[in-house]
């Protein structure tokens, strides 16, 4: 079939889709959601297709992989939207994650005559991401795919029986009761998923929580050098089998297990499971300003508000930044400048205290970190705490 016809026909399924949106009642018009945003600046590159919030950063996997949402049914009608500053916001966002491991959900709910974009529109926006874009992409996921979106990927037929099999299975029957059991109070050992103070006063008043001290301590020997440490992931089952071990307060050699990454991915995890960020919830709005301080100024900035975190923060966050500024110090041999490294570690070391962090507060938050990495002898250098240690 030629390319014209898969046009016409994917042009047929669309308008397909939407007649039977208009039978079931589901959408009578097309109203893309309100988006919210104070983080988003008027002065962002690429504001105007920002503003509506088609492109998200979710979070992060069960690995550590960001996951970046591409949402239909914020899209404005056509007319609205310029879709080659979409592409090129895309891909603007996609850069700052290329370089490690990444996860895409493609949401197809809301694509219409009105606001989808041409099938040339898609051609080009295949053509541009090149191998750049996909090495480190580990998965995409399309979620809720009509006929359209099935004929673009010639899968119509297995997906179309594999929907109709679903549907019968579950016509007529009520979902299944989940019961969620009651959590769990913490072992005296655990590491994972309570506050530095629990961990504290659980090993003898240590300041540097025992899992950040072995995992630093390893790579610090083994893997300064090692090229592209702390992009990669590593296996899922692997990461909760140790996580396990030190939980139950068992050792762990990480020889036994030949993958430098794990003690990396080990090190992102224990920091992202914190109940609050290393920098605080209370630093959030301070660090988001960051950009609207005067550049001569900004590493002056970051010093004052690291001086004000709690004195068992200020301890742990130095350990970390000073082991993470001798790995940029070796970045002509691993890659991983300050710039890399915070694109990595920013949103694990400070999030808001609901929900996640917007696209549009990457910047400053990731700016922030790399000023921490950079000029960690300007900025931590006044301030020194009776039992403090450096990797």
């Amino acid at each position: 079939m030629s390319e014209i016809d898969y046009e016409k026909l994917a042009e047929i399924e669309l308008q397909k889709d939407e007649a039977e949106d208009a039978q079931s009642n589901q959408e009578k018009t097309f109203i893309p959601p309100p988006l919210e945003d104070p983080e988003l600046n008027i002065n962002h590159p690429y504001y105007d297709v920002a503003r509506h919030g088609i492109i998200q950063l979710a979070g992060d996997d069960n690995s550590g992989r960001k996951v970046i949402t591409f949402n239909c049914c914020r899209m404005p009608p056509s007319h609205q939207l310029n879709h080659t500053r979409l592409l090129e916001y895309l891909k603007y966002t996609l850069d700052q994650y290329v370089e490690n491991d990444y996860t895409v959900v493609y949401f197809h709910y809301g694509l219409k005559s009105l606001n989808k974009p041409s099938l040339k529109w898609l051609q080009t926006a295949y053509k541009e991401f090149d191998r750049k874009y996909k090495k480190n992409l580990k998965a995409l996921y399309v979620v809720h795919p009509t006929n359209f979106i099935k004929i673009l990927w010639n899968i119509f037929k297995p997906l179309i029986r594999h929907d109709e099999n679903l549907r019968g299975k579950q016509k007529g029957k009520l979902p299944p009761v989940v019961k969620i059991p009651p959590p769990r109070p913490p072992l005296p050992t655990q590491q994972f998923g309570v506050s530095l103070q629990y961990i504290k006063d659980k090993n003898k008043g240590e300041l540097i929580p025992p899992v950040l001290k072995q995992t630093v301590s390893y790579l610090k020997r083994k893997g300064l050098r090692v090229e592209g440490l702390f992009r990669r992931s590593a296996s899922i089952q692997t990461i909760k089998d140790v996580q396990k071990l030190y939980n139950q307060g068992k050792s762990v050699n990480f020889d036994d297990y030949d993958d430098i990454h794990i003690p990396a991915v080990i090190l992102k995890t224990f920091l992202r499971e914190l109940p609050e960020p290393l920098l605080t919830f209370e630093c959030y709005d301070h660090i988001l300003g960051i950009t609207n301080v005067e550049s001569s100024l900004r590493v002056t900035r970051c010093k004052q508000i690291v001086q004000g975190l709690p004195e068992h923060n200020y301890v742990v966050l130095k350990y970390l930044i000073c082991f993470l500024h001798m790995i940029s110090q070796e970045s002509i041999y691993n890659r991983m400048t300050g710039s890399n490294l915070a694109c990595v570690f920013g949103l694990n070391l400070i999030w808001p205290s609901k929900g996640t962090a917007s696209l549009s507060a990457l910047v400053p938050l990731n700016l922030f970190t790399e000023l921490l990495i950079d000029f960690y002898s300007n900025i931590f250098n006044s301030r020194t705490v009776p039992g403090e240690i450096l990797p």
